[in-house]
């Protein structure tokens, strides 16, 4: 499997634990004490950051360090979406539509001249 798919998979992974810690808390802790919350929002986000950080160093050479940063931008905002909905019963509205559209837009322009553009040079 290429690099840039293990990446992007590592990725889509981690940012379903780190929408959970951010924003999971909203509906399932509404009433417990906030302490606790931040807790259970850390431990989640502990797995995050399990496949956060090695999807970043496999990543990174294959990419670059802004492609890796607008990937991860574009990745948030498709299961931000799908969390939106699925979890918190959110309609999701073409504003929001269009503004992922956008940052679409953006990895167009950090992907378009290959691993050395972005924030790496280009």
């Amino acid at each position: 499997m290429p690099v840039w798919l293990q990446t992007v998979g590592l990725l889509a992974l981690s940012n379903v634990f780190m929408t959970f810690a951010w924003y999971g808390h909203l509906r399932s802790l509404r009433d417990q004490p906030l302490w606790i919350a931040v807790l259970v929002s850390w431990g989640i986000a502990f797995f995050e950051y399990c496949l956060q950080v090695p999807a970043n160093r496999m990543g990174y050479g294959t990419l670059s360090l802004g492609q890796l940063k607008v990937l991860q931008e574009v990745i948030t905002m498709f299961v931000f979406m799908a969390f939106a909905w699925l979890v918190m019963k959110k309609p999701v509205g073409l504003d929001f539509v269009w503004a992922t559209l956008c940052l679409c837009g953006a990895a167009y322009f950090v992907f378009r001249s290959g691993a050395n553009g972005g924030a790496d040079g280009g």
